[in-house]
């Protein structure tokens, strides 16, 4: 079970959500600027909300009352960004083993090699594990990207547009292989996402933000039938006025 309760102004956003779940994925949707990025990235610790707090299981992580604030790295949160974050100097291998080596107790280098190794042959990655980032595609480093999140393990995963660059053949194996991952795992996530089909595959409660409020929350069927706004109703392929009607 988490929960997030946060505020925080940036720029022209003023971010003011309360949002908890238990282990059923929750797919993030709304327009551009709505929020869902700075909300990924509060939660991960890459962004500090005004006030709020921010409990992941049985640890709270941010309490601006209580003076809480764990970083990064004591979170437990892996995060996929939109821009991948791999890093250039390292071969796919080394990207996917990093989180590995930056645990509390980090596996022999041989045994985070093979770990990394296992997560980049089930997302069907293996072939590309001696290349560097400047020398895969789009998809490909999204793939990557991934493994490096999934093979630590994490108590909750923040993935942001997480399939957006790949082919259609791979975003389908992806969301099959992401689905059986969180459910065999137990493990919650938030999922940033345009495409319903995500949604659906992952099984996914959605949540949906507009300027920086929650407007809506439910499942694809829910707001199928009866959609808060005209974006949602374009988002699960409703008809709004006879939603409405």
């Amino acid at each position: 079970m988490w929960r997030l309760r946060a505020a925080a102004r940036i720029g022209a956003l003023e971010l003011d959500v309360d949002i908890a779940s238990d282990l059923r994925p929750v797919a993030l949707v709304g327009p551009n600027g709505s929020g869902k990025t700075t909300l990924l990235r509060m939660i991960a610790g890459a962004q500090r909300p005004d006030r709020g707090r921010l409990r992941l299981g049985e640890r709270t992580v941010f309490d601006s009352d209580a003076g809480v604030d764990l970083p990064i790295e004591r979170r437990r949160v892996a995060y996929v960004p939109q821009g991948y974050g791999l890093f250039p100097h390292l071969r796919v291998v080394d990207n996917v083993a990093f989180g590995l080596a930056a645990a509390d107790r980090p596996p022999p280098a041989r045994e985070r090699r093979r770990l990394a190794l296992a997560m980049l042959a089930r997302l069907g990655a293996a072939d590309i594990a001696a290349r560097y980032p400047r020398h895969l595609s789009g998809g490909e480093q999204q793939r990557v990207a991934l493994a490096r999140a999934l093979v630590i393990d994490p108590s909750i995963l923040l993935l942001d547009e997480p399939m957006a660059a790949m082919d259609t053949a791979h975003r389908r194996k992806v969301r099959r292989f992401l689905a059986d991952w969180l459910a065999a795992q137990g493990r919650p996530a938030i999922v940033v996402t345009h495409d319903v089909r995500d949604v659906v595959a992952l099984d996914a409660t959605v949540v949906a933000l507009d300027a920086g409020r929650v407007v809506q929350r439910g499942s694809v069927a829910e707001l199928r039938a009866a959609p808060a706004s005209d974006f949602l109703a374009e988002f699960v392929g409703a008809d709004l006025e006879v939603a409405r009607g």
